[in-house]
């Protein structure tokens, strides 16, 4: 087996699948990359056997062949050396490389010890705007919880309803919903998708900044991404996701509306003088004004105040800081909107002039 392909095609190649080839001790092989060769193309795969990633890249091929290498190695030499080609030629189990001023060998191991990457049949097809979608995952993803006693919250859930997908993902102390418009309309459909796979399809889309349509495909315990020449297999959660429309509030007896970087900054300065493990910081609002309020025995206590604009009565509520934060950072908008009733319940925050998305916070009971 002999291949010829740019160094750029194949570095990039290679930068898409080697973060999922992982350190385990157990199984050495799922360090490896496998690459395989036919039909003028070579076809890079890794696994962690939770989900898997092939990409391909374009070249001229004379016979076919495949072969397992370690994958950091192939892929940190391919992207420090300088040449406009490279040559993979098989020999055993060694893969030779050759460029205009070099020969190096990398010795590998058979390709029938590699696992088997599933395939997912292409029945049921979804296509999103890559764009849309990587904004959309990152703001849902910071709220899932990566608790293996409760599987069916260590994952995001993509609910289609017709001309929409509501991705929504909560630890229940916090919950984030994301809708996005589709084009045209589809059947109802639910499925639970894990945290690490989202994180790995945001990667890859961020190493795939042209990209202009994603296509996800669906069997009954798996999801398969496409992205122009890559692809991602990985399994569905199972079990039923909280219905967890019953804790968003339909209404608020006290809404503010204020600048977000102003928040985030009074919520940072207050953090510094949170109870350790707690992290409380209390909002005070109180006509045109949200004071915010952190003290501890032990250090000291910090109060700011933020103007706001206000609806409703004068209120109290006490956050965790690190959940507000998160919400604060992954809105985009330059004021945001806070609604609260008390502070035995939920709070809701949403950015201003974007009704497709919300942020529901449990507060610290006092």
């Amino acid at each position: 087996m002999k291949f010829i392909c740019t160094q750029e095609n194949l570095k990039k190649g290679l930068g898409v699948v080697s973060s999922l080839a992982g350190k385990n001790q157990t199984l050495p092989i799922l360090k490896n990359v496998l690459l395989e060769v036919k039909n003028n193309i070579l076809i890079l795969s890794t696994t962690n056997l939770e989900m898997g990633v092939k990409s391909i890249v374009r070249g001229k091929s004379d016979g076919e062949g495949s072969l397992s290498v370690p994958a950091k190695l192939l892929y940190d030499f391919i992207a420090n050396i300088n040449t406009d080609k490279v040559e993979l030629t098989q020999e055993g189990v060694n893969l030779h490389i050759k460029t205009d001023n070099s020969q190096t060998t990398i010795k590998g191991v058979d390709p029938t010890e590699f696992p088997l990457i599933p395939t997912v049949e292409k029945e049921k097809e979804f296509l999103l705007n890559p764009i849309d979608f990587k904004q959309a995952i990152s703001l849902v993803i910071f709220a899932v919880a990566f608790d293996n006693t409760r599987p069916e919250i260590s994952g995001v859930l993509f609910n289609w309803q017709k001309d929409k997908l509501i991705l929504a993902a909560t630890d229940s102390y916090r919950l984030a919903e994301k809708k996005l418009i589709l084009n045209g309309e589809g059947d109802d459909f639910q499925v639970i998708i894990p945290a690490f796979t989202l994180q790995e399809i945001n990667r890859i889309l961020g190493e795939l900044k042209d990209s202009q349509e994603l296509k996800i495909y669906f069997n009954q315990n798996q999801v398969l991404f496409e992205i122009d020449s890559t692809s991602l297999v990985s399994r569905l959660i199972e079990g039923e996701y909280p219905d967890y429309q019953q804790v968003i509030p339909t209404e608020s007896k006290t809404t503010i509306q204020a600048d977000r970087k102003e928040l985030i900054k009074a919520i940072k300065v207050a953090s510094f003088f949170c109870r350790q493990g707690i992290n409380d910081v209390n909002l005070k609002i109180k006509e045109n004004t949200l004071t915010i309020q952190a003290l501890n025995d032990q250090v000291g206590e910090n109060k700011t105040s933020v103007e706001i604009e206000k609806k409703g009565d004068d209120n109290e509520i006490v956050f965790n800081y690190h959940y507000i934060l998160d919400g604060l950072n992954a809105i985009s908008t330059d004021k945001v909107e806070l609604g609260i009733n008390s502070g035995s319940l939920p709070g809701i925050l949403k950015p201003i002039g974007d009704d497709s998305y919300i942020y529901i916070i449990m507060p610290i009971k006092q």
